[in-house]
């Protein structure tokens, strides 16, 4: 029978969420803009906005976490400006943590909310512009909220991916305990020490726990604002 979790664990469980929380509610404002800007504008430059955005997809997660490293880093291009004017430091934080999940996680955000725009029939747009509404009381009022179950969706993949985010952040913010040590990185950890397994076996199960609350959750949202809007 496994036994409860440990300080460190639960450390890292609770930073996990806590990266992921911060991930997706920072990335979910640009992301749902970037989607919109695909789904409805025809644009030279569009095939390689789409394929920048979904790079982290196919690029190694370790070069993306250099990447991250290289601008980000004290010495970074944009992290030596903020460090240096503001004190800010990202790498080797919890706050560059969610950085990298957010960047990792960032396409299936606007990939899922992108598809779900383009479901959205567009003439209930164009009829809510015939009757004098501007296009950002369009977006408001017509789009966003037919689109809800979509970014809803995009919003779980994209929690999911950073729960489980593993090589851009040990790359870019290392792996730290009880600073920068992620259930992914603990779990990692305790299957290179001896007689780790147990623990091991703990965080696998809390991580399929977490993600199958999530997918669950968000299918009942999802059903909840379909009947809302057939109604």
């Amino acid at each position: 029978m496994l036994s409860p979790l440990s300080p460190l664990e639960a450390d890292a469980l609770l930073l996990s969420l806590k990266v992921a929380f911060w991930a997706v509610l920072c990335s979910l404002p640009l992301g749902v803009m970037l989607a919109w800007i695909l789904a409805r504008l025809d644009f030279p430059g569009k095939s390689l906005l789409d394929g920048l955005l979904h790079l982290p997809l196919v690029l190694p997660p370790v070069v993306i976490g250099y990447l991250l490293l290289v601008a980000l880093g004290r010495n970074g291009l944009i992290g030596k400006i903020l460090y240096e004017n503001f004190g800010v430091s990202i790498a080797f934080t919890w706050k560059g943590a969610v950085a990298a999940s957010a960047v990792m996680a960032f396409p299936l955000l606007v990939r899922t909310v992108r598809l779900s725009l383009d479901a959205v029939d567009a003439k209930l747009e164009m009829a809510a512009r015939t009757l004098g509404a501007g296009p950002w009381r369009v977006f408001f009022t017509v789009t966003l909220p037919l689109s809800i179950p979509g970014i809803i969706a995009g919003m779980v993949l994209a929690f999911a991916r950073s729960l489980g985010e593993f090589g851009a952040t040990i790359t870019f913010v290392s792996n730290i305990p009880g600073q920068t040590q992620t259930l992914p990185l603990a779990l990692y950890t305790m299957t290179q020490v001896p007689n780790g397994e147990a623990a091991a076996m703990r965080l696998c199960l809390v991580a399929i726990a977490i993600a199958l609350l999530a997918l669950i959750g968000a299918n009942w949202l999802g059903k909840c604002f379909a009947r809302h809007f057939e109604g």
